[in-house]
């Protein structure tokens, strides 16, 4: 049971919200309940951190650009070996930008700057995002900002 202010009360979520906040049907600090009510979870795995996001930079569409990602609130690249149209196909869905055309390498859309954090992603085509795809251990790469 906790203790302390309850904050939220009332939630009618859809399934779909990002955000507990996002759900209707609260106010925050507005509650008709007690704490023999406090709400739990429990998740389906343990000590999984938050997804990373993704972005495409370095071209004037957002859907088009050097793959960057961010970790631990630091924003990196990812390198081209082993990347593919399946990869870049499966980037595209996860963005909602329609399907992948091509999977340029070389850093044709410029270097990036900061850490490399993901190398030899390899994706099947049916993952639902990127981060999903194999790939080896964040931050462990045998390639450079030229292969961004």
């Amino acid at each position: 049971m906790g203790a302390g202010p309850i904050w939220m009360d009332g939630f009618r979520c859809a399934g779909g919200e990002a955000h507990l906040a996002e759900c209707p049907g609260h106010t925050w600090g507005r509650h008709n309940c007690n704490h023999g009510e406090d709400a739990g979870v429990a998740c389906s795995e343990s000590a999984v951190p938050a997804p990373p996001q993704v972005r495409l930079s370095g071209a004037p569409d957002r859907c088009a650009g050097r793959v960057e990602v961010r970790r631990a609130h630091l924003w990196g690249t990812v390198c081209d070996d082993t990347w593919g149209l399946r990869e870049a196909q499966v980037l595209c869905a996860h963005l909602g930008c329609g399907r992948a055309l091509e999977a340029p390498g070389g850093a044709r859309y410029g270097r990036g700057a900061g850490p490399i954090w993901l190398d030899d992603v390899t994706c099947t085509g049916e993952e639902p995002e990127l981060f999903r795809c194999a790939h080896r251990t964040w931050g462990e790469h045998n390639c450079h900002h030229g292969e961004d």
